[in-house]
């Protein structure tokens, strides 16, 4: 198959034959006024469809997400030069495509973004960031391309959130993306009218459904000793509570429910742990969704939580028997040698490699039974948390 050069040279006036068998072309497509570097080659039988392509990088990175409909052209192509016009088409596509994704955004963009910015509060931001920070300003934040918001918001409770906004060119007819700290998605309903302020608003109503949830973990990380996480984002769910010298508690709440029961288990030796055990599930009728979470807890566990104002959170933070450091990959120790005389702390991955290099050590699927570091009493280590 060869196309017929006098046709080849009206449409690619720039894309020349190299051999005299005509298998191999070399030259330039053009599309939208610009070159592009390409080189044919034909198999022996002179065959389309298994032609190669090869090109400069900067048009196989613009013909980058087309391959599939490229091969597709080549297979129903009947010639050299039908390929060459569809390949020009592709190109003019993937151009405009192109041009579209950097294009920069219209004078409408900027002057709805200050717009917005003037309304939330744009004086405001000045004066709050150099002279009073108790002003209700609600902007914080804006880069020099007006593309990336940040807003301040207040729930009821006086907690301050941020809201990150990430402007595109077709704003406001898309919405900007939302970078939030909630426990839940946050889905902001958005039409072409809808502006800042909207977002900002159902930011506002997004806060006042979770305020209860952050209401009892606020309780919880004043009155009790939190162990993890080191320092709970708005965004966290769980909260792993001091109860005593190597055993705590790990609770997860439900932010849309934070009143109920959540989701609870132990972490510390049998001999501990099993008692508590036994009083959640004998009392967990006991639990009033009218109370708040620390005081069921105490309720139900029948236990008063270690005070922060009698004791230091470094009563609790034994190091690892092994490494002998308390954080690890930012894990603290979560398995305690059963033995009451003994009751020594170990990371879980520091306690599962010393346990493996033990000749006398067993495994069964992910539970390992030895000896204690530290006792040489039977020790078990299971590889997942044990639950409630």
């Amino acid at each position: 198959m060869a196309a017929g050069v006098g046709s080849l040279l009206r449409e690619c006036p720039l894309l020349l034959p190299q051999n005299r068998e005509k298998s191999v072309y070399e030259g330039f497509v053009t599309a939208q006024g610009r070159d592009f570097h390409i080189r044919i080659l034909l198999p022996s039988d002179l065959q389309l469809k298994n032609a190669r392509i090869q090109c400069s990088w900067y048009l196989k990175k613009l013909l980058d997400g087309y391959q599939q409909i490229l091969k597709q052209r080549l297979q129903h192509s009947s010639d050299l030069v039908s390929f060459m016009v569809e390949l020009k088409t592709v190109l003019e596509v993937a151009l405009r495509n192109t041009q579209e994704v950097h294009a920069p955004p219209s004078p409408y963009y900027y002057s709805g973004v200050i717009g917005d910015i003037e309304t939330l509060g744009w004086n405001k931001t000045v004066r709050a960031c150099n002279i009073d920070r108790g002003l209700t300003a609600r902007v914080v934040f804006v880069d020099p391309g007006f593309s990336t918001i940040r807003l301040k918001a207040e729930d009821s409770c006086g907690r301050e959130h941020l809201i990150t906004l990430k402007l595109n060119p077709k704003y406001p007819t898309e919405p900007p993306d939302c970078l939030v700290d909630l426990p839940v998605q946050f889905s902001v309903s958005w039409i072409p009218e809808s502006s800042l302020l909207s977002i900002h608003s159902q930011f506002l109503a997004a806060l006042e459904s979770l305020k209860e949830f952050w209401n009892a973990l606020d309780e919880i990380d004043e009155k009790t000793w939190v162990l993890e996480p080191e320092k709970p984002t708005r965004s966290a769910t769980m909260r792993r509570i001091a109860v005593g010298n190597n055993i705590s508690i790990n609770i997860e709440v439900d932010p849309r429910h934070p009143t109920m029961l959540p989701e609870c288990y132990f972490l510390g030796a049998d001999h501990v742990v099993n008692p508590l055990k036994v009083k959640l599930n004998s009392n967990i009728h006991l639990w009033d969704p009218e109370l708040s979470l620390l005081q069921n807890l105490k309720e139900v566990l029948e236990i008063d939580f270690p005070s922060r104002e009698a004791l230091e959170k470094s009563d609790f933070s034994m190091d690892c028997g092994i490494c002998y450091a308390y954080r690890l990959d930012g894990t603290i120790p979560d398995q305690v040698c059963d033995d009451p005389r003994c009751g020594q702390p170990f990371h879980q991955a520091c306690l599962y490699e010393w346990l493996r290099g033990l000749p006398s050590s067993r495994q069964s699927f992910n539970v390992i039974f030895g000896e204690c570091p530290y006792c040489n009493k039977p020790i078990t280590l299971k590889m997942s948390m044990k639950k409630v």
